[in-house]
C-alpha cells in the first residue's frame, strides 16, 4: 500500500527539503502534466478557485500526474465537503484551501480532506490513487490520510495573526501565505519587499516550525531574491507561477528577440 500511494511533497518535506509547484489556471488537457514534470516540478496545483477548469478537466490532470509521478493537489473554490471530497475523489493528492482565517475553518478543512478518525470524508472506492484496484479498505483510508496534503492558505492580517492556532491543527500540513491577497489587505498592494509582509512570513514560519508543519510561499515567483530569503528563513514550499503567465512571458520573449531579428534585417538590406 505504502508503494501504490506516492505523494513526493510529503517525501521530500518529511526531509526538510524544498518543493517546487506548478500552477494551471489555462491548460485543460493532460499533457500539461508531463509538461511540468519535463521541466523538472515536483508538484502541480490545479486552481478551480481562479478558473474555469471543470472537475472532470482537474480529474483527468490529476490522473496524468499521479502517471507521470508528479503529485497533484487541487485549489478550491471553497473548502466545504462538496468541493473536497469531489476532487479528491477525482485524484487529487493533496487540497489547497483559501482564505482560513481561524483553527475552526483549518478543522473544517481538515475533517473534509481525511477520513475518519481525522475527519469525516466519505469512504469511496476505485479511486485514482489506488489505481483503481480493489485493496483493503481500513489500509486504503490509513495512507491516504498520511499522504493527503492540506495547504491553509493565509491571505490576511488576521490569518497571519491566527498562525499558531492554525498550524496545532491535526491534519494541517502547510500554512501556504497568498502574497498577492495579504499585500492588498495590508494596505502594501504589490510591495512585496515591504517590511510587513516578512515579519509575516517570519511570524509564520516560526510558529509553523513549532508545531512541526511548513510554510508555503505563493505570489512571489518574480521575485526570486525574497524567495532565496524565506526558504532562508524556513519555508520549504514554492509557487513558481501558472501556465498562462508561462506562456505570455515565453511568447513575448520570443517576440521581442524576433522582431529585434527582423528590424535588423531591415535595416541591413537599406544599407546595400
Amino acid at each position: 500500500m505504502k508503494d501504490l500511494i506516492q505523494n513526493n511533497v510529503t517525501e521530500k518535506l518529511a526531509r526538510d527539503e524544498t518543493v517546487l509547484s506548478f500552477q494551471v489556471r489555462l491548460v485543460q488537457s493532460i499533457e500539461v502534466a508531463q509538461i511540468a514534470q519535463s521541466c523538472g516540478y515536483d508538484t502541480m496545483y490545479i486552481d478551480v478557485e481562479h478558473s474555469s477548469l471543470s472537475l472532470h478537466d482537474t480529474g483527468q490532470i490529476c490522473m496524468a500526474a499521479i502517471a507521470a509521478g508528479i503529485t497533484p493537489f487541487v485549489r478550491v473554490p471553497t473548502y466545504g465537503p462538496e468541493f473536497v471530497s469531489r476532487y479528491l475523489d477525482a485524484g487529487a493528492m493533496g487540497i489547497i484551501a483559501p482564505h482560513v482565517e481561524s483553527r475552526e475553518d483549518a478543522e473544517t478543512v481538515v475533517r473534509s480532506a481525511k477520513f475518519p478518525p481525522y475527519g469525516n470524508r466519505s469512504v469511496s472506492f476505485g479511486l485514482p490513487q489506488l489505481k483503481f484496484k480493489n485493496v483493503p479498505l481500513a489500509e486504503a483510508r490509513e495512507e491516504l490520510n498520511a499522504k493527503t496534503t492540506v495547504l491553509t492558505m493565509l491571505e490576511s492580517p488576521n490569518a497571519v495573526e491566527k498562525a499558531d492556532e492554525i498550524a496545532a491543527v491535526e491534519g494541517v500540513d502547510i500554512l501556504f501565505i497568498g502574497s498577492n491577497d495579504l499585500c492588498a489587505q495590508m494596505g502594501i498592494h504589490g510591495q512585496f519587499h515591504h517590511s510587513r509582509l516578512r515579519e509575516a512570513f517570519k511570524h509564520t514560519i516560526k510558529v509553523a516550525r513549532k508545531h512541526g508543519k511548513h510554510v508555503g510561499i505563493g505570489g512571489l515567483s518574480g521575485e526570486p531574491e525574497l524567495i532565496s530569503e524565506f526558504i532562508a528563513m524556513g519555508a520549504r514550499y514554492v509557487s513558481a507561477g501558472n501556465d498562462l503567465l508561462y506562456l505570455m512571458t515565453a511568447a513575448r520573449q520570443r517576440c521581442e528577440m524576433l522582431r529585434k531579428a527582423m528590424d535588423n534585417g531591415s535595416k541591413q538590406e537599406v544599407k546595400k
